[in-house]
């Protein structure tokens, strides 16, 4: 993993070398200050903590986050630049990992420009700020998992488009994994167990336990265990169409 890092500056910086990044982080903050104060109706709930801030990111990755991952290979490949990437001394990995990393990372600075919502919640009132970091850490968890996804979605596609479409489509499944009304449709006829690991497998499930403050192990180990898949697979998928 020595070629590790160069392939993580060259990535990041990537992202700033254009206004892309300066015009995502707006729209980020923007929606999140939307969803949060409006939507979520904050000063109707008359309690200063960040609950309705994370209760809505899931769905606003849903859509923001493949805008960054539809960029990853994608674009390598249209331009053709992949051949010129791939003749380098990295291995495949190298070259996965450092991409990934690098947008989970600009993923994680774009949730810290919020930091702002927390001083305006401690200042309102005395809220458990404990939660509050666990709720960011299951955030950024949430982003790098919606990432691998778009990591191998990006790879499968030639068009930034297509990729953007099948990264938000893949996403929507993980997340409707664990609505009630698909579990209770599936209980009339699959198995207990089968239903019980569909539902295993949400994003919802597994986001809103660690955002309510308890960080289970388990947990850790689904989000871990979902993006190293999908990095495996995005790893597949290129060798496989390396020749295209």
């Amino acid at each position: 993993m020595k070629q590790l890092p160069v392939v993580f500056k060259r990535e990041l910086g990537s992202y700033f070398a254009t206004p892309l990044a300066y015009v995502f982080m707006v729209i980020f903050l923007v929606l999140a200050g939307v969803f949060t104060f409006y939507l979520g109706s904050f000063y109707e709930r008359g309690q200063a903590d960040l609950t309705a801030f994370f209760s809505f990111h899931p769905w606003l990755y849903l859509f923001l986050v493949p805008a960054i991952a539809m960029r990853l290979w994608a674009e390598e490949r249209k331009s053709g630049s992949i051949e010129l990437l791939m003749t380098l001394p990295i291995t495949r990995a190298e070259a996965v990992l450092g991409k990934f990393v690098a947008a989970w990372v600009f993923a994680g600075l774009t949730l810290l420009l919020t930091f702002p919502m927390v001083i305006t919640v401690n200042y309102l009132g005395e809220p458990d700020n404990g939660a509050i970091v666990t709720g960011y850490i299951g955030s950024w968890l949430l982003a790098g998992g919606y990432l691998a996804i778009g990591s191998c979605m990006s790879a499968l596609a030639k068009n930034q488009v297509i990729a953007f479409i099948l990264a938000v489509t893949m996403c929507f499944v993980f997340i409707v994994s664990g609505f009630p009304m698909l579990l209770d449709s599936l209980s009339g006829w699959a198995p207990q167990a089968l239903v019980d690991a569909i539902a295993s497998l949400s994003f919802l499930t597994r986001f809103e336990a660690i955002s309510k403050g308890v960080i289970d192990l388990r947990d850790l180990l689904y989000f871990v265990t979902l993006i190293a898949a999908w990095l495996a697979a995005t790893a597949i998928v290129i060798d496989l169409k390396k020749a295209d």
